[in-house]
């Protein structure tokens, strides 16, 4: 007997070219067959899909959980928004410094901590991207990996002389470095110098073992941040785009591929690339050095917003929103294939914190950064399907890529032996997207009044279904993932 059969699906799977109709049988929280016209009496419960679409779980490889609210809080309310989106494995950027858990030290200590803390609040699978800020946690980077299963690390090219917010000299308070460091490109060297001897050092690893970086460099950013607030000609999204230009973006991933070239650092992830110049440099550097295994990530808020948003402020994130120019050229790269993977960057800012009440307006007071987890796959689906985007290519970028990359060998796909992450998903179902029905603690969404067509109507992780029509279902049951998953 099955634990749960999944009757009359339309199978959208990864690396295939058609949809196909079909029964998912899972015990053990695991896929145990994919068939047509599986026997409803082999299964102890029957779940009918009504000819639903049947995406694997979305594997979120880029969020900020506990960032700007406490971790025991954000892990919470943000694994309910992923899982409302169809998430089911969650991957999150932490570091020690301000904001996070606000404390420096070893990672020995600091990461314990995180996974206590994680412990029975995500209502989906979860797994950490680390930064190493300080010199001492390059040395912890194999520790990690062995002990932990941290496989992908993290830089913050502009952290050198940028805060999170703007132009900061405080950067030894900011990210708690230790007395006589620096968080520079010459840290950044080393770091890459480490993931290379791991990468070497443990061949059946390897390919699951990476380096990502956001790619934008302080000075460029601290003095177009002068002129632009000098001249005072621009404001909201527009006057952000001019502060951190594209450019910016292009010089870091130019820094970033010979660094990796120097240091024979293979498996390198461009975060969130946002512009034509971003991403050409980073096609140049694919081309320039071709034994690095280059990976191009864009977010689902890049795709969706431009600088012409109506609702302002509230899209404000690094690296900033764009003009629709370069929307349509991230579309015309996800469609050519030279994306890998699309996430949402979610970092949960609430209305208090976002924006000042006083100048609501004001885009240099409003802080960076904002959710949109839920938002992915209908997004993706929405504007992906005017433009030609097939469901089974949609199923590599939020689903396959993510999880081969990162090392959740279980994730990604719907077969055998794979874990039972399934999402049901009405691609004919229109919605506008309103705050007030997200399961967020943000309050607000910068796709407020957005008309998105494709609804996600219930979500199974490892085969327990936690959200169906609207609501989530159950306890929060969501495992921590030690990678890779070999």
């Amino acid at each position: 007997m099955y634990d749960l059969l999944i009757k009359n699906t339309k199978l959208v799977r990864p690396n295939q070219t058609s949809v196909e109709v079909a029964d998912i049988a899972i015990s053990g929280g695991k896929v145990q067959r994919v068939a047509p016209a599986i026997p409803e009496e082999e299964a102890k419960e029957v779940h009918d899909a009504k000819g639903l679409l049947a995406f694997p779980g979305l594997v979120d490889g880029h969020m900020h959980v506990g960032i700007y609210s406490p971790l025991a809080e954000d892990a919470i309310t943000e694994s309910k928004a992923a899982a409302m989106g169809g998430v089911t494995s969650a991957i999150t950027y932490f570091r020690t410094g301000e904001y996070y858990l606000n404390k420096g030290g070893a990672y020995k200590d600091f990461y314990p901590e995180v996974l206590d803390i994680s412990k029975g609040r995500y209502w989906v699978d979860y797994a950490y991207h680390l930064a190493p800020i300080n010199r001492g946690h390059i040395d912890e980077m194999p520790m990690l990996m062995n002990d932990f299963g941290v496989s992908s690390f993290k830089i913050f090219m502009f952290y050198g002389g940028h805060g999170l917010h703007g132009k900061s000299d405080q950067q030894h308070n900011f990210l708690k470095l230790e007395e006589g460091e620096k968080y520079d490109f010459a840290h950044f060297e080393f770091i890459m110098r480490k993931l290379s001897e791991m990468i070497e050092a443990n061949p059946k690893q390897a390919p699951h073992i990476s380096l990502s970086l956001h790619c934008e460099v302080a000075d460029i950013l601290n003095a177009y941040t002068s002129i632009v607030q000098k001249e005072g000609k621009l404001k909201g999204l527009h006057a952000y785009n001019a502060a951190r230009p594209p450019h910016s973006e292009g010089l870091a991933v130019f820094i970033a591929s010979y660094l990796a070239h120097e240091t024979s650092c293979a498996n390198i992830n461009l975060l969130h690339l946002t512009s034509r110049k971003a991403l050409e440099a980073a096609l140049m550097m694919r081309d320039l050095f071709p034994h690095i295994n280059f990976r191009r990530e864009v977010t689902i808020g890049h795709l969706l917003l431009d600088v012409d948003e109506p609702n302002g402020v509230l899209a404000k994130v690094n690296p900033p929103i764009r003009p629709r120019a370069d929307v349509e050229f991230l579309w015309e790269k996800v469609l050519s294939g030279d994306v890998d993977w699309v996430v949402s960057d979610h970092a949960c800012c609430s209305t208090e914190m976002k924006y000042n009440a006083d100048h609501p307006d004001d885009i240099w007071m409003a802080k960076s950064g904002f959710g949109g987890t839920e938002y992915m796959l209908s997004g993706l689906h929405s504007e992906g399907s005017k433009r030609g985007l097939s469901l089974n290519r949609m199923a590599e970028l939020v689903c396959w890529n993510p999880a081969q990359r990162y090392g959740l060998l279980s994730k990604g796909d719907i077969a055998e032996g794979y874990d039972a992450d399934i999402v049901l998903f009405d691609p004919n179902e229109s919605f506008v997207v309103r705050a007030a029905e997200s399961e967020s603690g943000q309050g607000y969404t910068p796709f407020e009044g957005h008309e998105l067509t494709g609804k996600v109507k219930a979500t199974f992780v490892r085969g327990n279904k936690v959200f169906e029509n609207g609501k989530i279902i159950g306890e929060a049951k969501g495992q921590y993932i030690k990678r890779p998953t070999l």
